[in-house]
């Protein structure tokens, strides 16, 4: 019975917790990430689920659903410039896994098209 209140505690804390303000990446340095090889490829293992995340990386992997399959629609002007940068920069640097990425979080591939649209439109 006890194990059961504290799941149950644990799923309405969860539950509570407000939508990540991605807003607040707006300044984040994107071109940093992209330079460093090691730390690029951290992030990508980390939306693969193959490594381990930072803080920004499991906001990162929460807001990736939405960006692909939304258009990122919570997210700002300028921060839809940064997820494209950073989109375009795996497609290249990274093919495969990003391949990976992309069948895991559209596994059917409907959302295709709507990504290339918004990739041409925020590209920088």
């Amino acid at each position: 019975m006890m194990k059961l209140l504290i799941v149950l505690a644990f799923v309405a804390v969860v539950a509570a917790r407000p939508d990540v303000d991605y807003n607040r990446y707006e300044n984040f340095n994107v071109d940093e990430v992209i330079e460093n090889r090691r730390l690029f490829k951290a992030y990508v293992e980390c939306l693969q689920g193959v490594g381990k995340c930072t803080p920004e990386g499991n906001d990162l992997k929460t807001a990736l659903p939405d960006g692909i399959q939304n258009s990122c629609s919570k997210c700002s002007e300028k921060l839809k410039t940064l997820v494209a940068k950073l989109i375009i920069a795996a497609q290249e640097q990274y093919p495969e896994e990003w391949e990976s990425i992309n069948k895991q979080y559209n596994p059917n591939g409907e959302h295709n098209e709507k990504m290339k649209e918004f990739l041409e439109k925020y590209k920088p």
